[in-house]
């Protein structure tokens, strides 16, 4: 809750305890309406303020104009009638607990995305003078040569002219396997390297290099991200210069044709009274309370169900997407790599993963660890000797006197090991002992335990087309996407690319698209998405911050489960759409042609917002079935 939000709770809370405290005092009718007045411009001096601005810009017709127009008409039939104020203040009161309820719902607004973007990098090192200097990478010209040492970021796009390395590129590509890199290869900034010391001759600008690029494109895309207005603003354009138009000739219009076309006294008083009492039934509250607070109750269901929208027009525009676009790692899958086959040529399946899993013993690699775990019994008491990496092609061993080399085709080629291919997708790390080939270990990314549950409950709720965009290479995609019933699929993109095909899916599709993420790279295109919905127990602050919906427990399957509130929230927001105005305008034409007193127009007013907030509190539960 910011300051702001805070200052209006103690202004609603203060305003509510004083109208309580007054009804308690027996007071003259002048000291009645002075008390009264108190609350009343606590709680609704800032609409009063809006209402006189608007008119000053010649913008007046809005809800704040209406709002202070109908209080301060109840007030007048209080004065009028019998000095009971309650009604004026109770309208204005209840209209910013709605309010209030809405800036809470919306308030946990996302802060700047690229303050919590942590691939920008701080420095960039020179060497100047024999020693190396940390400049401002905005300085570094085309064709310098920088050093990153282990643990740095590549702070702008360059090709390696020395050294051997480990590169994480999860930050670009979203994918947890790190990639070796030697001389003569590409390397892009945002990437953290790992192991050993690179020396990179720029190719690039700071301005141009890929983390730039990608901090542009999340601020870009944010900006141009479609936002609905807020219902109550929109139908407050048409409602309010009618309404108040209506009353202003009720009052005038009947008296004057009775004067001057009947000659029959004009009865001022009366229509005074009725354009009043028209005014109160006018009064919005129903529709401006009920319509936040559906949205609230709605974004508390799906608190409940581990799901966080960051405001009301992020769940309408759920109830209405008709494509989901799905990024493949950590968001489909895992994230964690594991041993998913083991292909032995002359030896047990044990024994292979025993080899592997020693001669990877020391190895922080992603791949050895994944190796390890297959193999809990490692740390067996074998004898582990001479371990060497060999950069680009894997790990070689002596384990009990025998020489194992674990690593990939290349590595076997050197070795003279007949290897052969696997038919699974994956990476496959070969292993050869003493020269001769013992056979192959696959190790993948793990499918999610819902991600097929899941494409087939939005399948189920009527969503036409799923696709997915991944960095990872054909074959990978492809098993992916078969397996989950995915219909269509994007393979080896990076940030820049996956906006790029949305865009085109943006252009192509009726309805509204949805993307789901949980990397850095997916920051730009969650942004850019109708509906941005990120993983948010694994998934990176960039990405939390640029979505729209936050899936607490990174399960897919909340996704079936939020649209489904989303749904039954618009639901119960057309049914108090329907039921408010209905009523009010039957009421409004009562109370013009005299046939409803003020006992019609309370109910018009806060009857019906009762029922319509009741109505609405049905949104916290609907996460439990279909809508």
């Amino acid at each position: 809750m910011n300051k702001k939000q805070k200052r209006k709770l103690i202004r609603i809370i203060i305003s509510a305890v004083l109208i309580v405290l007054i009804g308690q005092l027996e007071l003259a009718p002048l000291p009645r309406l002075a008390a009264y007045l108190v609350p009343y411009l606590i709680v609704g001096y800032d609409i009063l303020y809006k209402a006189g601005h608007g008119i000053v810009r010649r913008q007046p017709l809005d809800e704040c104009l209406l709002m202070a127009v109908a209080t301060l008409g109840a007030l007048a039939l209080a004065i009028y009638e019998d000095g009971d104020y309650t009604e004026a203040i109770a309208v204005m009161l209840f209209y910013q607990v709605g309010e209030w309820f809405q800036s809470y719902a919306i308030g946990k607004s996302r802060r700047d995305i690229t303050e919590l973007m942590d691939i920008r990098p701080d420095y960039a090192q020179v060497e100047r003078g024999g020693r190396l200097v940390r400049v401002a990478p905005d300085e570094v010209a085309v064709g310098t040569i920088l050093t990153v040492a282990p643990g740095e970021k590549v702070p702008i796009d360059g090709v390696v002219i020395d050294g051997t390395s480990t590169l994480n590129t999860v930050a670009l590509t979203g994918e947890s396997l790190p990639r070796d890199v030697a001389p003569g290869d590409e390397v892009l900034s945002g990437c953290v390297n790992l192991s050993g010391v690179l020396h990179v001759r720029t190719t690039k600008e700071f301005d141009e290099s890929t983390a730039s690029k990608i901090l542009e494109l999340v601020e870009d895309a944010s900006s141009r991200k479609s936002r609905a207005e807020q219902f109550i603003t929109r139908f407050a354009r048409v409602y309010t210069p009618a309404v108040v138009g209506a009353a202003a000739l009720l009052a005038v219009l009947p008296p004057l044709v009775s004067l001057l076309a009947l000659g029959t006294a004009p009865a001022w008083g009366t229509w005074l009274y009725r354009a009043l009492t028209f005014l109160v039934v006018s009064c919005p509250c129903a529709l401006v309370i009920s319509i936040p607070l559906s949205f609230f109750a709605g974004i508390g269901g799906a608190s409940r169900a581990g799901v966080l929208v960051k405001g009301s027009n992020f769940l309408e525009a759920l109830a209405d997407i008709d494509t989901v676009v799905f990024d493949k790692t950590g968001t489909l899958t895992k994230g964690v790599f594991e041993v998913t086959a083991v292909h032995p040529e002359t030896i047990p399946e044990k024994e292979l993963l025993h080899l592997a899993a020693h001669v990877e013993r020391f190895s922080t690699h992603p791949i050895a660890a994944s190796l390890r775990s297959a193999y809990p019994g490692e740390a067996d008491g074998c004898t582990v000797e001479d371990v060497e990496e060999i950069a680009g092609q894997g790990v070689r061993a002596r384990v009990n006197g025998h020489t194992v080399c674990v690593g990939n085709a290349k590595l076997m080629d050197g070795l003279g090991a007949a290897w052969h291919p696997c038919e699974k997708t994956g990476t496959i790390v070969h292993v050869a002992m003493d020269g001769v080939y013992m056979g192959h270990i696959v190790v993948s990314d793990v499918v999610k335990p819902h991600a097929a549950a899941a494409i087939e409950a939005l399948h189920a709720q009527g969503i036409h087309h799923t696709q997915m965009f991944t960095g990872d290479n054909r074959a990978t995609a492809q098993e992916i996407a078969q397996e989950l019933g995915i219909d269509a699929y994007e393979c080896e993109l990076l940030p820049a690319d996956k906006v790029e095909r949305l865009e085109a899916l943006l252009k192509e599709q009726r309805g509204g698209v949805a993307f789901v993420g949980d990397g850095i790279n997916d920051a730009p295109v969650l942004a850019r998405a109708d509906v941005g919905i990120a993983m948010g127990a694994m998934g990176s602050d960039a990405a939390i911050e640029a979505a729209d919906i936050v899936l607490m427990d990174d399960d897919p399957l909340k996704i079936s489960v939020a649209r489904r509130i989303a749904r039954k929230t618009m639901r119960i927001v057309r049914e108090n759409i329907v039921f408010s105005i209905g009523v009010k305008i039957l009421v409004l034409f009562l109370c013009a042609v005299g046939l409803a007193n003020m006992w019609a127009a309370i109910f018009a007013d806060v009857g019906v917002m009762v029922l319509a907030v009741l109505n609405a509190m049905r949104a916290l539960f609907a996460g439990g079935r279909e809508a």
